[in-house]
């Protein structure tokens, strides 16, 4: 199952990058998501509890950060198993610079198996990109309320007020 789509945020790219690579808001952010392990380098342990329909579970897994080019791009590979059965995914993301914000690009491929995969394509697909609305909402609210990692909340300070001054001149 493939999924993609484009989500833009009201911050400066190099902060929304940091967030979406840092282990504690991706937590926050990720629905369902219990904990977050950092294992390596980029590399981390997940608990998250996640369903479709009446099938409900919870999962262990990997989650790995891959190919980052900050502030621009990287790769997530995620598989976890449990009770429901198996999820394996990539997900790429691109940030580009739009409309004094950021425009967050993200195309996924996602498989999954055992009792899970009997609730139907269509189901699954409609829970993905119902995950993937909540996971930006939330990031959306990280950003907007501060917690950016140590030595970027200056930076989202100074941005805000920039543009709270640009706005009135720009109406």
């Amino acid at each position: 199952m493939k999924i993609e789509g484009t989500h833009e945020l009201k911050a400066p790219r190099e902060v929304v990058y940091q967030a979406i690579t840092d282990p504690q808001i991706l937590q926050r952010c990720i629905p369902g998501c219990q904990s977050l392990e950092k294992t390596a380098e980029n590399t981390y342990v997940a608990m998250m509890k996640a369903g479709v329909g009446s099938v409900k579970g919870t999962f262990k897994g990997n989650v790995r950060l891959e190919d980052m080019q900050a502030p621009t791009h990287y790769r997530m590979i995620v598989d976890g198993k449990g009770g429901p059965g198996f999820v394996k995914g990539t997900g790429i993301f691109n940030l580009e610079e739009r409309n004094g914000g950021t425009a967050i690009g993200y195309e996924g491929e996602m498989k999954v198996g055992g009792v899970i995969a009997g609730v139907g394509q269509r189901m699954i697909e409609a829970a993905a990109k119902m995950l993937a609305h909540q996971f930006f909402k939330s990031l959306e609210t990280e950003i907007d309320r501060g917690d950016q990692p140590v030595g970027l909340q200056n930076e989202v300070s100074d941005a805000r007020q920039v543009s709270e001054k640009i706005e009135p001149e720009i109406k």
